[in-house]
């Protein structure tokens, strides 16, 4: 997602740079980093899927992309793509072209999170039961 991304006024773009730099410098408990990573993940596949779906007709989806004549609109959910493909096969990409990579890279961060927590919960317990049994000793 572009750095001066807005959405509604919003500077989506400036906070999701924030919390990847807090993430970075180890500054982000793994809870939010979790939270965080798979916001970005659902706002950016939420953001592909919706680009000019439902909203306008195939024709106006297709003529504001530049797409002329008679086209069939393909649509695809991994990776989001949606394409406007005339008789002789061009395709002009509804999808704008950052969205696949941040929904693999907060994916990537969720799995990341998920799977350092866990150890660290893991590791947090077994000292625990390590501490309390040479206590009982």
């Amino acid at each position: 997602m572009p750095y001066e991304h807005l959405e509604r006024a919003y500077p989506l773009g400036r906070w999701l740079s924030d919390q990847r730099r807090a993430l970075r410098a180890g500054q982000m408990p793994s809870e939010r980093a979790d939270d965080t990573a798979g916001a970005a993940a659902f706002g950016a596949y939420a953001w592909g899927v919706m680009s000019g779906f439902y909203i306008l007709d195939p024709d106006q989806m297709c003529a504001a992309r530049g797409a002329q004549g008679d086209h069939i609109v393909t649509r695809e959910m991994l990776p989001v793509s949606a394409q406007c493909v005339t008789p002789e096969g061009v395709g002009t990409e509804l999808v704008p072209d950052w969205v696949n990579p941040v929904i693999l890279m907060g994916l990537t961060l969720l799995t990341l999170a998920l799977v350092t927590g866990t150890v660290a919960g893991v590791r947090q317990r077994l000292s625990r039961r390590d501490t309390r049994s040479a206590f009982a000793n």
